[in-house]
């Protein structure tokens, strides 16, 4: 539990941090830190001018992580994401030139603009933390974070993630507009001069790594577990979905509240956590029928109706174990 206590309060200072630059978001920093933590990517779906780009860029400088902002449009490559092996005429020789995927953090901006080719570049960047080329696998700096961001509602010049890189997503989560009191705030701060170079680094790559091995040790007992799988399983069987939740949602949903339980001050998964993080891990991946897409049904519909009807496990102390 000593170890829980520090993870929550050195992930508590970069919160704050973070704060001081994406004002009102608490919950986005909150869920970018879960994904962290989860080993996970996160898809940022919102307006433009809204601090995607500026969320991923504090959380690089609050961990001292290396960041590469790679701008996705319909002439990038898969050379230019991953990298590419070039003939050094001097030294009469091939050497790999790295893509700005070699970096712990790794903002894609605007995902959905480059073509399926290079879309399918990251898939084995996001599944495996690896890259290979020519026959050569060369592993990804640890951490690893992919933050995607997309417009949601300009569709021209773009190609829609397909299925198996949406599922490669943790969380496809908002970050909405602030309020009026928020971007007032979001005004002074930033009209004398630009928050986000006063951050300082707060946690290092290894640390990282030893947050992220404690969240495993986090208890979710057995009942749990099948509530998770019960919430899975009723996106399968849901009459307005034609494809469910896949096991790798699963997995992430487990994950993922292991991490809030952790960030949250527990050593335990309760029901609420899973129900909190349900609709921001499962509803991007879910596929409707044509007809209920018509009608304006949503994922995040559906995911809510399924935790209306799915029975929650009712929990006693002492139930819990690893």
């Amino acid at each position: 539990m000593e170890g829980l206590a520090h993870l929550q309060m050195r992930i508590q200072e970069v919160q704050d941090a973070m704060g001081k630059v994406i004002m009102g978001k608490s919950k986005a920093v909150e869920l970018l830190l879960v994904a962290l933590l989860s080993g996970g990517h996160v898809l940022i779906e919102d307006m433009p001018g809204t601090g995607k780009t500026t969320l991923a860029k504090a959380l690089a400088r609050c961990l001292d992580c290396s960041f590469q902002r790679i701008q996705f449009t319909p002439d990038l490559l898969p050379a230019d994401v991953t990298g590419y092996n070039y003939f050094d005429q001097k030294e009469e020789t091939f050497r790999f030139r790295e893509g700005p995927v070699m970096s712990n953090i790794v903002l894609a901006d605007e995902i959905n603009r480059a073509i399926p080719r290079t879309q399918s570049s990251l898939l084995e960047c996001m599944g495996e933390g690896q890259v290979t080329l020519d026959g050569i696998t060369r592993m990804l700096p640890r951490p690893f974070m992919v933050i995607a961001t997309q417009n949601p509602i300009e569709q021209e010049g773009t190609f829609p993630l397909p299925e198996a890189q949406l599922d490669r997503f943790l969380f496809c989560l908002p970050i909405g507009y602030p309020t009026l009191d928020e971007e007032k705030i979001m005004l002074d701060a930033y009209s004398r001069n630009e928050p986000i170079n006063t951050l300082k680094p707060i946690l290092i790559p290894t640390e990282v790594e030893s947050c992220k091995k404690l969240c495993t040790e986090v208890k979710v007992e057995l009942s749990l577990k099948y509530y998770l799988l019960n919430i899975s399983c009723a996106t399968r069987a849901h009459q307005a979905i034609a494809v469910g939740a896949s096991p790798r949602a699963s997995l992430g949903l487990l994950f993922a509240s292991r991490a809030l339980a952790a960030v949250r001050g527990r050593d335990y998964v309760i029901p609420d956590d899973i129900k909190y993080l349900a609709k921001t891990v499962l509803a991007h991946r879910l596929v409707l029928k044509p007809r209920e897409r018509m009608r304006g049904v949503t994922g995040t519909n559906i995911v809510q109706e399924i935790l209306e009807t799915v029975s929650v496990p009712v929990l006693r102390e002492g139930d819990f174990y690893a």
